[in-house]
């Protein structure tokens, strides 16, 4: 198996990165290996490579949504994950959301951060890009939302956000979920195979 741990660079307003994170657990069981999952800011991302989000470039083409839509059945298929619920409220803003979970990296309680702001985009969604809706919504899964949403203002957070994310799109992202094994780089759920494929030496 390959020393290095696989990168998992996300967003949270990406319905493809929650589904990469619920398909990640089974492949950690399967290859032993363990996803260091990356925060960065999709919109930064999407500005610096001049790309857009798939709501945008699909809307209008004749029979590409639809093949989108299938690709993400056999995904949830494939890797036994439940399906996505849609946020209304999408396109999310999700910088701050961003910014706290790197917040949360500096608290230590980014694990379950990452399980909580998921849970609240993608499977109870709710309009996460407003601070009062958000902070209720991570003290409602534990976490000291207030606290962590304050932090996120802070400069060495933002700092770090803006790193992970300008090194991202240095390596060669252009989107989010973005997969790195070594210098390896991967886009999008459905190359999570691909990934599995490499740290388990196939």
């Amino acid at each position: 198996m390959s020393q290095t741990n696989p990168q998992f660079m996300f967003d949270f307003g990406s319905p493809n990165a929650f589904l990469s994170h619920e398909a990640i657990p089974a492949i950690e069981k399967r290859t032993g290996a363990k996803f260091e999952y990356v925060p960065i800011l999709l919109g930064g991302i999407f500005k610096a490579t001049n790309n857009k989000s798939p709501a945008e470039t699909l809307a209008g083409v004749k029979n590409k949504r639809e093949f989108h839509a299938l690709e993400t059945e056999r995904f949830v298929r494939r890797f036994k994950v439940k399906p996505y619920v849609w946020n209304p409220n999408f396109p999310v803003n999700t910088l701050n959301l961003m910014r706290a979970a790197v917040a949360a990296q500096f608290e230590g309680v980014f694990e379950k951060y990452v399980e909580a702001a998921f849970h609240h985009m993608w499977v109870e969604p709710k309009k996460m890009d407003d601070p009062e809706v958000a902070a209720k919504a991570l003290t409602a899964s534990g976490l000291d939302g207030a606290k962590l949403l304050t932090r996120a203002q802070d400069a060495d957070v933002k700092a770090r956000l803006i790193e992970n994310t300008q090194s991202a799109v240095e390596r060669g992202a252009f989107g989010s979920p973005t997969f790195f094994v070594g210098n390896e780089m991967f886009f999008g759920k459905e190359q999570l195979r691909e990934v599995e494929e490499l740290i388990a030496g196939a």
